[in-house]
């Protein structure tokens, strides 16, 4: 068997790739891009692709390929009804990453809310120092227990987020973006009103067509002025033009993205020019990378190809969904 990473340096150079030797010949490549795919694949029995896209030529150029194994939770970058109609397997990694994301909501939350940016700088600018008090007061917040935390997008993510809230005294609602009814321990709520009444908003859905454009400036006009949003989902779903209206505009109190529209960020995206800075947290898509999770990622792919072979796949994809 020939097994093929197209690219590597998504996984890190800290996370040792040498378990899928076990499988047969191992070619491993940092980055691929579309001028070198076919060549790349042509030969491989087995795919292993974060982010470079799979559609039905790249199948199609593909002689031998067998399964298809995506290094992420989401699969939308593999034609996976083709690949279904020519026989081949496609596998992603689910639950991998849930607690580095949640990890991060929160890191996010408080890196905003208490304003430590401004902290840290008061310090090392020496003004401290120079203070005829102990303390500094140049930036109130307050604190989360007893506030409103809406969660849109109660799946995994949004569900482990909900727990840990509680565990801080929110009161914990949600918004359901696929529509389904199901009983959960936290009330439902129209997002007119979520957005209304929450303190914290933190977004946990996938990008679809039900998601996508799905707080505009109409709906951040809603929130209160001093309510903080943080999206961990996918970028799309939150519409950045408006965002950076209103940062500037103060009709929030702040937000925290680790997902864009378009990653890497375009140059030109107007959340890097606001003028209030303070008030926005960008992190380029790390939430998902802790140490652990990513050896939970490459571990599970493994299985996923011990299974394949062994003739059952743990973590096929549903095409049914």
């Amino acid at each position: 068997m020939k097994v093929v990473i197209l690219d590597a340096k998504t996984l890190g150079d800290d996370i040792q790739l040498g378990i899928f030797e076990q499988f047969g010949d191992l070619e491993i490549y940092p980055t691929t891009d579309p001028t070198n795919l076919f060549e790349r694949i042509q030969d491989a029995d087995i795919i292993i692709t974060n982010k470079v896209i799979i559609d039905r030529e790249a199948i199609n150029s593909a002689r031998n390929l067998k399964l298809i194994c995506v290094a992420a939770t989401g699969y939308n970058n593999v034609d996976v009804v083709y690949a279904k109609e020519k026989g081949i397997a496609v596998t992603n990694v689910a639950g991998y990453s849930t607690e580095s994301v949640v990890q991060t909501t929160f890191g996010m939350l408080f890196y905003l809310l208490m304003h430590l940016r401004y902290y840290d700088d008061y310090v090392k600018s020496g003004d401290y120092a120079m203070s005829d008090i102990f303390t500094h007061l140049g930036r109130p917040f307050w604190e989360i227990n007893g506030k409103r935390w809406g969660i849109i997008g109660l799946g995994n993510i949004g569900r482990r987020v909900a727990q840990v809230a509680e565990s801080f005294g929110c009161d914990v609602i949600y918004y359901s973006t696929s529509g389904v009814e199901r009983e959960e321990r936290y009330p439902r709520y129209p997002l007119d009103e979520l957005l209304k009444t929450s303190d914290i908003v933190s977004i946990h859905a996938p990008l679809n067509e039900k998601t996508r454009n799905l707080i505009t400036i109409k709906e951040l006009g809603m929130m209160k002025k001093n309510a903080i949003l943080l999206n961990l989902g996918r970028g799309g779903i939150l519409n950045e033009k408006d965002l950076a209206v209103a940062i500037d505009s103060d009709l929030i109190g702040g937000a925290g993205l680790d997902v864009l529209e378009k990653e890497p960020v375009d140059p030109k995206n107007p959340l890097l020019k606001v003028k209030n800075k303070e008030k926005l947290l960008i992190t380029p898509h790390i939430a998902w990378t802790s140490v652990e999770a990513r050896k939970r990622l490459v571990n599970e792919i493994a299985e996923n190809i011990r299974a394949f072979l062994n003739g059952a796949v743990r973590n096929r994809v549903d095409l049914t969904v």
